[in-house]
């Protein structure tokens, strides 16, 4: 091995490593998230609750029933034939008649594969249009994710309402369907959409934009994970999708489209925030905060956890992040603020009031 390559592959164990490690931290106990999310569903790809993941799912295991009778059938016949005609004492160390050139075998090893392989084909071309024609009814919600690194955007152009990391999208009615159709961009580097339960994944590529759908049959929360390798934090880019009944999901739209809450009691910290260099990356609606780098703030505290999954979202840990970001999240491209602790105090005050 070249020295060249020795170094790829050391780097590529060191990127390994420290994906695991990441991964370990943002499903650990560490800030919470580790038990939150165990009390949610599994992540499973074999429990599917919507159509596209459906369709993947079946596909899976028709493939896997189709290779391991293959693989039995093989293992068993090589079994047979080990044990049949193993080496015995007495054997005169000839060998056994040997046949050539029998057309029904060679027509049989032939035309199974081929049959088999055209079987699969055709499954397979049959999942992938299920996968692909999203249906358009009017009513379908549509939502524009951005992939940032390392946080989604998510854009809600008909509601008017733009929220970060926890996508909400209304239970569709396998009877009367809603999809929530998603149109993929990303703000910088390639990403990859991923949530097992609802749908297979989707890179989200700069200067390109990709659809998806997804079209949940049940109510409740489903874990995802950015599934491109997208830099050192790509671990910690988790996915939270809330599929709520209609009522609940219009209930959470009503809500998002408020302005900011100005709550008096924390006017200190609001007039902190909106002289600090925060200005410049988030927006909180109602406010001279308009940057669109970081996440939107307006309903900050409507999110079950922050940086992108990495902790929940509790006044001690959102103290925890905006006194220093990379303690909960390293590498992390918000910059620690450097607040004297009575201004940290009422910068972080006036965000937790933001629900």
């Amino acid at each position: 091995m070249t020295a060249r390559g020795f170094g790829r592959r050391a780097a590529a164990a060191l990127a390994s490593m420290t994906i695991l490690a990441r991964v370990a931290m943002a499903w650990g106990q560490d800030w919470g998230t580790g038990a939150a999310n165990a009390k949610l569903m599994p992540n499973n790809i074999f429990a599917p609750v919507a159509t596209p993941a459906a369709a993947i799912a079946h596909l899976a295991y028709f493939v896997l029933s189709i290779t391991g009778a293959i693989f039995l059938v093989v293992a068993g016949l090589l079994s047979y034939a080990i044990i049949r005609y193993r080496q015995r004492a007495g054997d005169d160390g000839r060998e056994p008649p040997q046949v050539y050139g029998s057309n029904p075998i060679e027509l049989a090893w032939t035309t199974l594969p081929v049959l088999i392989a055209f079987v699969l084909t055709l499954i397979t071309g049959r999942t992938i249009y299920i996968v692909h024609a999203a249906p358009q009814p009017t009513d379908a919600l549509r939502v524009r994710v951005i992939g940032h690194q390392w946080w989604w955007e998510f854009r809600y152009p008909s509601l008017g309402i733009v929220t970060a990391n926890e996508l909400h999208v209304p239970v569709s009615d396998p009877a009367h369907p809603r999809p929530t159709l998603l149109t993929l961009e990303s703000a910088d580097v390639a990403h990859s959409f991923w949530v097992p339960r609802l749908a297979g994944k989707t890179d989200v590529i700069p200067n390109r934009r990709n659809e998806m759908w997804i079209d949940p049959h049940r109510a409740g929360t489903y874990l995802g994970q950015c599934g491109e390798f997208c830099g050192s934090e790509h671990a910690l880019m988790l996915i939270r999708v809330v599929a709520q009944p209609p009522a609940q999901f219009a209930q959470w739209v009503a809500a998002q489209q408020r302005p900011a809450l100005r709550d008096a009691s924390t006017a200190a910290g609001r007039q902190l925030f909106l002289h600090t260099a925060c200005v410049n990356c988030h927006t909180i609606r109602g406010t001279v905060a308009n940057g669109r780098f970081g996440p939107d703030l307006t309903h900050l505290m409507s999110r079950a956890t922050i940086g992108a999954g990495a902790a929940l979202n509790s006044p001690a840990h959102l103290h925890v992040w905006v006194d220093n970001p990379a303690t909960i999240k390293p590498d992390v491209l918000m910059p620690a603020m450097n607040l004297s602790p009575a201004d940290l105090n009422q910068v972080v005050a006036y965000l937790a009031s933001l629900r």
